[in-house]
């Protein structure tokens, strides 16, 4: 079978039998060893020539006038990408994946049925204690439906290196914690369901 239709059937087995039941039923869920360390990899380096260039910016937080920043709220830097940029083809291979596991989902995430996404945001927390308070990604319903985050930390040791993601479901009792480890894809609703913030790194992230 053609590598195209065996990577078909994963992706939309992937989508129906798992993304989908866990963003209905607790609104988000995360797949390890996605890509694989050779692509994993690829990515990566794309990553860190980005960040060796000095192509990153302080990261805004929505809602401040001309841009400012607040780093003791937000501490990440950022660069919006397409994916089509030159050196950017292991994170368009990356971004077209995840796009058709967001394809495959379809019409079955209740009232939403995803068209379109932006650009991907390639983000970096530098280490000394940086991290992004807890906040929603889509406070003020501007479309945003699902936040898809592709982590590249290898050797990440949460205990030493903090950096968890902490999502604060809605209506829950409990939270959820998210280790930033290599070559996992995570996704949840982007809006009010899931406040969540980045707990402070003390390694790059």
């Amino acid at each position: 079978m053609p590598l195209g239709d065996i990577m078909r059937l994963d992706l939309e087995k992937i989508a129906l039998d798992y993304i989908v039941p866990c963003l209905r039923d607790i609104g988000f869920c995360y797949l390890d060893n996605f890509l694989g360390e050779i692509i994993g990899d690829c990515v990566l380096e794309c990553v860190k020539q980005m960040h060796y260039r000095g192509e990153l910016q302080d990261g805004q937080l929505a809602g401040q006038r001309q841009g400012i920043s607040k780093r003791h709220l937000r501490g990440d830097q950022i660069k919006w990408i397409a994916g089509t940029e030159e050196g950017c083809e292991a994170i368009n291979f990356l971004l077209s994946l995840v796009d058709r596991l967001v394809m495959f989902c379809g019409n079955r995430l209740g009232k939403y049925y995803v068209k379109e996404r932006s650009k991907a945001m390639v983000a970096c927390y530098p280490g000394n204690g940086t991290g992004y308070v807890r906040h929603v990604d889509n406070p003020n319903g501007d479309g945003r439906c699902i936040t898809c985050i592709y982590y590249l930390n290898k050797n990440w040791d949460s205990k030493l290196h903090g950096g968890i993601l902490r999502i604060f479901p809605e209506g829950r009792s409990y939270v959820a914690d998210v280790e930033p480890i290599f070559d996992r894809l995570l996704f949840f609703w982007s809006d009010r369901r899931n406040p969540h913030e980045v707990q402070p790194s003390y390694a790059t992230r």
